[in-house]
């Protein structure tokens, strides 16, 4: 059975991978090709809480998504699937040269997943006794099931998957030796949508920070700005991210804009996390106009402001756009020293345009409109 727990804007679903095959899809920040196990069932959805729906029976080539009343998706497909590696990837180990002891290491995310494929970076430090601070690199590796000939000693094994990682230490005598460590990690990845439409990859980035939002208090007591830089920045949708095992919370951007959510999740160790964002706003295009229908005119500088007067955004041209959240606005256009102004309201995933008339009525007189950063 999946395991269900609350985010902040809804629920999430975890689904435990699949031992059938295995799914090659590109890391984040250019790291080496992650590899998890298809599955099938709902994608976990974040937005207004509503329950998801009963896993679907069967797979469907559509991508996941969410209709208006209860969430609902479809499972991902693979990008590329290859066998699972379950039985001892070592069960003969190669002979090295005299006076050097052969150390055999692989890694799996759970004490009973599958062995990791491959995207596995290892590194053999020498240690003398208990002092860390003393450890010198000797021999590092990219292959996912490495055979390291190594005099006989004391040596402490980093392996690292992405952000995962661990550290073990292990002691060599004249005796061949293998070791399997334990990756407490998983994988995450989003996607992003507004009603029924998926929002392009382009128009939408992703940061996952450490720890619970509603535990840190939000943006409201932070200034609008993070407690500490994000562990992962700019994610795209799509992007499978492996990160150690514990509680984030993921702040979706939608546009250039206001359109900024966030959501809790749960990393839990050999599983991925995959979920979908779902947003509450739209596309505004702004003119500025003679009359109502009219051609926009040029040269404009926009500035979208709140009602209390927050500035949203700036810009200058005919026919500028930003993504807002669900809400009340007001557009301030100056042009040729005159200063027009028009209140407007955005409904989600209703893109429209908004006409500013430049007549007497709309124009503001003496103090400008009030905008605080």
């Amino acid at each position: 059975m999946p395991v269900f727990g609350v985010c902040q804007n809804g629920w999430v679903r975890r689904l435990p991978l699949l031992a059938g095959a295995v799914l090659a899809l590109a890391l984040y920040s250019g790291a080496a090709n992650a590899q998890f196990a298809p599955f099938t069932g709902p994608a976990h959805t974040f937005g207004p809480a509503v329950p998801p729906a009963a896993p679907q029976t069967a797979p469907a080539p559509a991508p996941r998504e969410r209709q208006a009343s209860p969430a609902q998706a479809s499972p991902a497909q693979p990008a590329a699937v290859a066998a699972p590696v379950m039985r001892d990837p070592h069960q003969s180990i190669p002979s090295v040269q005299q006076g050097r002891v052969p150390l055999a290491l692989s890694a799996r995310f759970s004490a009973d997943g599958p062995y990791i494929p491959r995207s596995l970076q290892w590194r053999v430090f020498s240690a003398r006794g208990d002092n860390t601070s003393s450890l010198t690199l000797v021999q590092e590796s990219n292959d996912a099931y490495p055979v390291f000939a190594l005099p006989a000693g004391e040596y402490v094994v980093h392996a690292s998957y992405g952000m995962a990682g661990t550290t073990q230490r292990i002691s060599l005598h004249s005796e061949p030796r293998k070791e399997t460590l334990i990756l407490p990690g998983g994988g995450l990845r989003v996607q992003g949508r507004v009603s029924d439409n998926l929002i392009p990859a382009h128009r939408l980035k992703f940061d996952v920070y450490e720890g619970s939002f509603l535990s840190r208090g939000g943006k409201a007591l932070t200034g609008g700005r993070a407690e500490r830089p994000p562990v992962v920045r700019n994610a795209s949708p799509g992007d499978l991210v492996i990160l150690p095992t514990g509680t984030y919370y993921v702040q979706s951007t939608f546009g250039e804009g206001n359109a900024v959510i966030q959501a809790d999740v749960r990393i839990e160790a050999g599983r991925l996390t995959d979920a979908t964002v779902h947003h509450r706003a739209a596309q505004i295009t702004l003119k500025l106009v003679n009359t109502r229908g009219g051609e926009a005119i040029a040269n404009t500088q926009w500035s979208v402001l709140t009602p209390g007067g927050d500035s949203i955004k700036e810009s200058i041209g005919a026919f500028p756009s930003v993504v807002l959240s669900e809400g009340e606005y007001v557009a301030v256009a100056r042009h040729d020293g005159k200063t027009y102004q028009e209140n407007f309201r955005v409904q989600s995933a209703r893109d429209r345009e908004i006409e500013v008339v430049a007549r007497p009525e709309n124009q503001v007189v003496g103090q400008q409109p009030s905008r605080r950063n």
